[in-house]
């Protein structure tokens, strides 16, 4: 009998236990509950952190984070207003605000992430029709930088003035589509654009363009080249030539002195006595030989010949 009590007692406080820990629940710090009765919301959000209790086994505890939360889209092609496709990728930050509604609208992240898609890329989609693509390039009307110095004069880069710009069209969207998403008990803190692309038939065009500009490009530097070096060449011809007749004159100068110099020395030291000028006249004749013939030739001399006489009595002595 005691032993059937104690069965009893057993059974009945494993019981309680068991309603006592499923009526009890936890928040954390970064969690908000929503408690639903027979799948319908009961009471306002629970945001305390800390131990809180519900109807066991009629009420159950719906979490939602508090934190903030990550929104990223898929890369679209979008049309421009000017009729250029482009691929836009996107990123936003949001915040479940209101867990009531949220539970009521979305029911869960999956469901808000898939609402987002919707709300987000609509937006994304009106506003990048409604601008020119150079709006959601650029953000400022910033004077250029040119680097490439040697392909861009810095006077001839002109840039097109802009009206909005990417800051202010990302602005735009997060504007619309907040009120769009706090009819869902969702704050939408933060939308960027996070690249800007062309499609891949575009891209390719674009390549093609840029590859012909700089083969142009090339082919103005390398005709300017040649041409320069085609006035280097001529330069350097013509002021060979004025060098090598310079030096012409120069040499001829020098020459025609110095046979003037000889030709004045000769004829000083012909006059001054008969000795001398028989002794010149040997040496030009001795010259006019030692010019005029060769090893090889024979000369054949008279016995009353000068020169015959001078090499008899140069071997007599």
């Amino acid at each position: 009998m005691q032993n059937k009590n104690t069965l009893i007692f057993g059974i009945i406080g494993f019981a309680i236990l068991v309603v006592l820990l499923s009526s009890a629940y936890t928040v954390d710090e970064t969690q908000q509950v929503i408690l639903t009765q027979f799948g319908k919301p009961v009471g306002s959000a629970v945001t305390d952190p800390g131990i809180h209790f519900k109807l066991p086994l009629i009420q159950d505890a719906n979490f939602f984070d508090k934190r903030f939360l990550e929104w990223d889209g898929d890369p679209n092609q979008l049309p421009t207003k000017d009729k250029r496709y482009i691929h836009v990728d996107a990123y936003a930050r949001w915040q479940i605000s209101d867990p009531l509604l949220f539970f009521q609208r979305v029911r869960d992240e999956r469901g808000a992430q898939a609402r987002l898609d919707d709300i987000l890329d609509g937006e994304t989609r009106n506003a990048v029709a409604s601008h020119d693509l150079v709006e959601i390039v650029r953000n400022t009307n910033r004077t250029p930088i040119v680097i490439d110095t040697l392909i861009f004069n810095q006077d001839d880069v002109v840039f097109p003035t802009i009206k909005y710009g990417r800051a202010q069209i990302s602005e735009q969207i997060l504007r619309e589509a907040s009120i769009r998403t706090k009819e869902l008990g969702i704050d939408l803190l933060d939308f960027r654009i996070k690249r800007i692309n062309y499609i891949e038939d575009v891209r390719q065009k674009v390549y093609e363009r840029m590859i012909t500009e700089r083969k142009r490009i090339a082919d103005e530097f390398r005709s300017e080249g040649q041409g320069k070096a085609s006035k280097i060449l001529g330069d350097k011809e013509r002021e060979l030539k004025g060098i090598q007749s310079e030096a012409y004159r120069t040499s001829q100068e020098i020459i025609g002195n110095a046979d003037a110099q000889a030709t004045a020395i000769y004829a000083n030291a012909y006059n001054q006595s008969a000795s001398a000028r028989e002794f010149y006249s040997f040496l030009r004749t001795l010259e006019t030989y030692k010019n005029t013939f060769s090893e090889k030739d024979v000369l054949i001399l008279s016995t009353d010949n000068e020169y015959f006489k001078y090499l008899e009595s140069s071997r007599g002595r």
